[in-house]
């Protein structure tokens, strides 16, 4: 049986592709979900990929994933710098959790190099546009064994 990842996107990762293309690129969410599937596929992992403009939504997702997901990959985009309530949530995971950023946040606006995430994440990627997706999928397949 394939074990479930959940890669969660916060908001604004909708527009990916249109957004800031000079800071995020050009490929979409779309894009990115169709790599990520094909990919967790080979490794034998199943996943459930989503996507949300709204914190309690994200955090609803992470309390859904308490039980069912083996391990969590999140990119809680601009929620990072000011979400405790997604941090309480991911505290209340047991698998492993990977945070993913497609720029380089530390090159960015100082107010983006302080992450709430990331005192719960047993990794963070960043700075990989986004190939990081395959990278932090790679890495918990590796780290599930």
């Amino acid at each position: 049986m394939a074990r479930l990842i959940y890669i969660l996107n916060g908001p604004n990762l909708n527009l990916l592709g249109q957004r800031e293309p000079e800071v995020y690129g050009h490929t979409t969410l779309a894009d990115v979900e169709s790599a990520c599937t094909t990919l967790a596929a080979g490794l034998g992992l199943e996943l459930r990929f989503l996507q949300t403009n709204h914190e309690g939504q994200l955090v609803d997702w992470v309390q859904d994933a308490r039980g069912a997901a083996a391990g969590i990959i999140i990119n809680p985009a601009a929620l990072t710098h000011t979400s405790i309530a997604v941090l309480d949530a991911l505290n209340a995971f047991d698998g492993p959790v990977i945070e993913l950023h497609i720029s380089q946040v530390h090159k960015r606006e100082a107010f983006r190099h302080h992450s709430y995430v990331s005192q719960r994440a047993d990794a963070v990627m960043a700075g990989f546009g986004t190939h990081g997706y395959e990278l932090a999928l790679r890495h918990m397949a590796h780290v599930l064994g």
